[in-house]
């Protein structure tokens, strides 16, 4: 890979939003699923490890960011399923097994679409609700309240530095 098409990926990712990444991320995870198919099917050990060695690294991120408080039972849902797609790999590394490398591949593809498309809902859902005006700023308030006999809104007992002598 040439030195300008890694500096136009590391520029694509770090202008990303944190949905996009997850897109890319499982775009990430599809490829090297694949890579690994193709190791596996032309006797390239090293490819088809690294493969399944990437797309476990993916997977295994994916698993360990999952929020089972605020995610509930779909996180709970996503954490075995995750889990499973691992064991898979596993099994398709020890066994050069093609068709559990299909297996996660579709899972993959599957997850992939779901978030794009919930992604999408809420950018649509976003675009469509009216613009808040913007509100002036509000004049600070003091921290104590105001004694209209002290004059500037200062306490009653206030007296300055100069004045204390």
């Amino acid at each position: 890979m040439n030195a300008y098409t890694q500096q136009y990926q590391q520029n694509q990712i770090l202008s990303a939003s944190p949905e996009q990444i997850l897109v890319m991320l499982y775009d990430g995870a599809i490829r090297f699923t694949r890579q690994a198919k193709m190791g596996i099917e032309s006797g390239n050990v090293a490819q088809s490890a690294e493969g399944i060695s990437r797309a476990m690294a993916i997977i295994t991120e994916f698993a360990n960011t999952l929020d089972h408080e605020i995610g509930g039972e779909i996180a709970t849902e996503l954490d075995a399923l995750y889990s499973f797609m691992i064991r898979e790999l596993t099994q398709a590394n020890l066994k050069n097994d093609i068709s559990k490398l299909e297996v996660v591949e579709g899972l993959l593809i599957d997850l992939r679409g779901t978030w794009a498309e919930a992604i999408e809902i809420v950018r649509t859902e976003k675009a469509e609700q009216p613009e808040q005006p913007e509100q002036p700023p509000r004049p600070a308030q003091p921290a104590y309240p105001q004694d209209s006999s002290a004059g500037q809104g200062l306490p009653a007992n206030y007296k300055p530095l100069s004045a204390a002598g």
